[in-house]
């Protein structure tokens, strides 16, 4: 049976950088990489290392290190590589519900013991996944609703380095930093214009 009922969720999020961040209760979900070392950090839509280690991290928040470790590579693929957006909330009770049903029907504990370790093993000899990788820059100009153009006017350097980017797949560090401090002032000052449309509203009135 699991263990430590409750009401709280799990909540994922990638940046558009791709940056991953993933909670429990509102706060930072451990990696647990001292129990389950695949990886150094979480990710899903897959069933990669870093996948594996979400499952774990998940699974012996709710229960212990024998039902977490037995089920990791089930939930993976059940779960886990279910979650194709960016964004996903998970419940506890859907989790309980899971380990439960799996914990009844499993009927050879060992043998899936084993399974889960040869599984483990071959992640481990392939630490690059093939996953198709989304382009950085066409993601990021999709999310702001600008061209290549623009984002190179934004950032002050030529298109031509932006071209550059778009080709390698890749942002520098400082790069990276400028579109998200560029990506935060759009967000307020958004929300400063429709403040001021309320306002104006208001005196209209």
């Amino acid at each position: 049976m699991a263990i430590n009922m409750n009401k709280h969720v799990f909540k994922g999020h990638k940046t558009i950088l791709g940056s991953k961040y993933v909670t429990y209760g509102e706060v930072e979900l451990p990696l647990r990489d001292d129990l389950c070392s695949r990886a150094t950090s979480f990710d899903w839509g897959h069933n990669g290392p870093a996948s594996m280690q979400l499952s774990f991290a998940i699974l012996i928040q709710l229960s212990d290190e024998t039902i977490a470790t037995k089920h990791t590579v089930r939930f993976t693929q059940e779960i886990v590589k279910q979650f194709s957006s960016r964004d996903w909330v998970l419940s506890a009770n859907d989790v309980l519900e899971w380990i439960n049903t799996n914990e009844a029907t499993t009927k050879d504990t060992k043998a899936e013991l084993t399974l889960v370790t040869q599984a483990s093993k071959r992640l481990k000899s392939d630490s690059k996944p093939k996953i198709k990788k989304s382009n950085v820059v066409k993601t990021i100009c999709k999310e702001l609703e600008i061209t290549q153009k623009q984002l190179a006017e934004i950032l002050e350097v030529p298109e031509g380095t932006v071209s550059s980017w778009a080709v390698k797949n890749e942002i520098p560090r400082l790069g990276k930093k400028a579109i998200e401090f560029y990506t935060i002032s759009h967000k307020n000052q958004k929300i400063v214009d429709s403040y001021k449309d309320f306002i104006h509203l208001l005196q209209a009135s």
